[in-house]
């Protein structure tokens, strides 16, 4: 599991210094086998998050764009074709009905919320709820929509219109074993 993100050691690539060692050059996926640490729940986030781009191709979309970076409440809006990634990197703040500039004037869902239990999130987000977008220009986009954003987390949103079967209902796929 990891690099820079959840990863247990340094990284450090075999160099003259190390003695040309690979020990610390390596992921730990056999750390998400152990009960008792939260590597599991890190690996389930990836596994979602590979599913999302499988479902949506999102990482080879052309259309890419910035909406929002507020330094103060510590928060990026961005999207990535049709999706649209909310960050909110605030180690305190949480924002109610914190509105996001989108490209299309329709209600958006949930697809992806880091906050999920499964991810090892508190649950704060209720990624079944739809969001209606209101006409009218936000963060240069014509439309917007506004989100519950516990800090510390991301959502990924998805228009009504371009979404297919829900393959992030987590419950479901928990109780079939394949999370």
């Amino acid at each position: 599991m990891g690099n820079e993100f959840g990863h247990p050691e340094w990284l450090d690539f075999p160099r003259a210094g190390n003695g040309e060692s690979f020990h610390y050059a390596r992921r730990r996926y056999d750390l998400a086998r152990m009960e008792h640490l939260k590597y599991k729940m890190l690996l389930t986030f990836e596994r979602a998050l590979l599913r999302l781009e499988e479902q949506t191709k999102f990482l080879s979309s052309h259309h890419t764009y910035v909406s929002r970076k507020h330094e103060g409440d510590k928060v990026i809006v961005c999207e990535r074709g049709a999706l649209v990634f909310v960050f909110n990197f605030h180690p305190t703040a949480s924002y109610t009905d914190y509105m996001i500039g989108v490209l299309k004037a329709e209600t958006h869902r949930i697809v992806l919320a880091s906050d999920a239990a499964a991810f090892g999130g508190y649950a704060h987000v209720d990624a079944s709820q739809l969001l209606p977008a209101t006409a009218g220009d936000f963060d240069q986009r014509p439309a917007s929509v506004k989100v519950y954003l516990p800090s510390r987390t991301m959502l990924v949103l998805q228009p009504v219109s371009e979404a297919g079967a829900d393959p992030f209902d987590l419950r479901r796929r928990e109780e079939r074993g394949e999370c």
